[in-house]
């Protein structure tokens, strides 16, 4: 079975699944840093003071692609259409936003990420 001949719907959401699964890895990645678990114990993550608004972000941008998973395959086509192209954007927008600094390995993930983002408005536009 060809590309073209695969559900949309089927693909958003293995992409959506797959975006969601790259946070994780990113973030048990970190989680190896050295110091990495100290400073989330004191509450500050490179000198920058963990807030409950940061939290409450944190939160919307993994819960994004959670709740698309699920959307890609219950919207009506148009809604599912513009659905999916919105928080594509929104989650790079995200994405580039949160790593303003980023380092090496932090950018490999964003650069899947971005990549995977892409491929789900491209999808969504056809």
């Amino acid at each position: 079975m060809t590309y073209e001949n695969r559900n949309p719907r089927v693909l958003l959401s293995i992409l959506w699944i797959f975006v969601m699964l790259n946070f994780f890895a990113r973030d048990i990645h970190e989680l190896g840093r050295p110091g990495m678990l100290e400073q989330m114990m004191s509450g500050t993550i490179d000198g920058v003071v963990v807030t409950d608004m940061m939290m409450l972000l944190g939160g919307i941008m993994i819960e994004i692609p959670i709740l698309m998973t699920i959307l890609a395959f219950i919207l009506p086509s148009g809604a599912n259409r513009w659905t999916n192209i919105g928080m594509g954007l929104l989650t790079m927008a995200m994405i580039v936003a949160m790593n303003l600094k980023p380092d090496l390995d932090n950018v490999f993930f964003m650069g899947v990420q971005l990549i995977a983002l892409i491929a789900i408005v491209v999808i969504a536009l056809r």
